[in-house]
C-alpha cells in the first residue's frame, strides 16, 4: 500500500508529539511517554501482528460478530504480552460501547473478568474508571477518538472512547468527573493520550452534526467545508477543548499525530473500510497502573 509523503509520521515527530512506538514479536503498539512516565502502563494498538483475515495477519481485538473468538483471543494475547514487562499480569476490564457518556467504575482486579463465554462485554458504556492494581481498562476504536486519562497523585485512570455522539454527551468530561468523585482527582494533576482516530484532513460529516457541534462549541472552529452541506469535523480538538475547559492543564494534554483513515496500512478504519470490505476490524486503547 503506498502512502502520501505527506501522511508518513516520523519517529522523531512522534516523539516530539509525546509517543514512540512499542514492538514485540510482530506487534507494534503506540505509547504515550508522559502518561508512562507518570506511572501508567499504556498504549493504543495497531492493525500489525495478529491472526485475523482483514484482510491478513490483522491484530482484531473486538467484533465477535466479524471474526472468530479464537482470533480475537489470540490477538488479545499478543497485545497484552507488550504490557508484561517485569512480570506484570492484567485483567483487561472492558464496556459494550454505545456512543453515549455513562462510566463504568472498577473498584478491585475481580470485577474486571469478562463475561463467561468470553464471547465480548456486558456491561454497556463508553468509559472505565478505576485505580485497582491490575486492571487494564480498554476501549474499542475504529475511527472515533480513543483517550486515555491517569492521575499520578492518586492512582487512579480512565479509558474513554468517544465518537460525534459521546463528543457530543461529554463523554470525556463525565469520566473525569468520575474520577473527581471516586477518587478526588484534581484536574490539574492529570495526564491525558488522545490516541490515533479519524482527523479533521478526513471525518467528513453532514449538517445535523454540523448543527450540533455548533450550538454545543459555539466559540470553537471546528469544521473544514468540503462540499454543500459537508464539512470534515476535528473531533480530537473538541475532546482537548472540553477536557482543557474541565481544568486539565493542556501542557499535560498528548494528542497522536496520526489518522486513522489516513493510515489505514496501521490502523482499522470503519469509514474506509467497511464498505469495501464488508467488516471492519477493531483497535485497543489501554491503560492501567503500572
Amino acid at each position: 500500500m503506498s502512502i502520501p509523503m505527506e501522511m508518513i509520521i516520523s519517529d522523531q515527530e512522534l516523539e516530539q508529539a509525546g509517543f514512540y512506538w512499542r514492538k514485540l514479536e510482530g506487534v507494534q503498539a503506540l505509547v504515550c511517554a508522559p502518561l508512562e512516565e507518570a506511572g501508567f502502563a499504556n498504549g493504543f494498538s495497531t492493525r500489525i501482528g495478529g491472526t485475523s483475515p482483514m484482510p491478513e495477519n490483522a491484530l482484531n481485538l473486538a467484533g465477535f460478530n466479524e471474526d472468530t473468538a479464537e482470533n480475537i483471543l489470540e490477538n488479545r494475547r499478543r497485545f497484552l504480552k507488550l504490557f508484561a514487562g517485569g512480570g506484570a499480569q492484567w485483567a483487561l476490564a472492558g464496556c459494550w460501547q454505545v456512543h453515549g457518556s455513562d462510566v463504568r467504575l472498577i473498584n478491585k482486579l475481580g470485577e474486571a473478568k469478562p463475561a463467561a463465554d468470553a464471547r465480548g462485554d456486558t456491561i454497556y458504556c463508553d468509559a472505565i474508571i478505576s485505580n485497582a492494581p491490575g486492571v487494564l481498562a480498554g476501549v474499542k476504536t475504529a475511527d472515533c477518538v480513543p483517550i486515555l486519562i491517569g492521575d499520578p497523585q492518586a492512582g487512579a485512570f480512565a479509558a474513554v472512547h468517544a465518537g460525534w455522539r459521546g463528543t457530543l454527551a461529554e463523554v470525556a468530561t463525565k469520566a473525569l468527573k468520575r474520577m473527581i468523585t471516586e477518587y478526588q482527582t484534581n484536574p490539574l494533576d492529570v495526564r491525558v493520550a488522545i490516541g490515533p482516530a479519524a482527523a479533521a484532513c478526513c471525518y467528513e460529516v453532514g449538517t445535523d452534526v454540523m448543527d450540533a457541534f455548533r450550538n454545543s462549541f459555539p466559540s470553537q472552529d471546528l469544521f473544514t467545508e468540503t462540499r454543500t452541506d459537508h464539512a470534515c469535523i476535528d473531533l480530537l480538538s473538541a475532546n482537548l477543548a472540553q477536557l482543557v475547559s474541565a481544568g486539565v492543564d493542556r501542557d499535560r494534554i498528548n494528542l497522536a499525530p496520526l489518522c486513522t483513515m489516513c493510515r489505514t496500512d496501521l490502523f482499522f478504519s470503519y469509514r474506509r473500510e467497511k464498505n469495501v470490505q464488508g467488516k471492519v476490524g477493531r483497535l485497543m486503547s489501554v491503560i492501567g497502573k503500572a
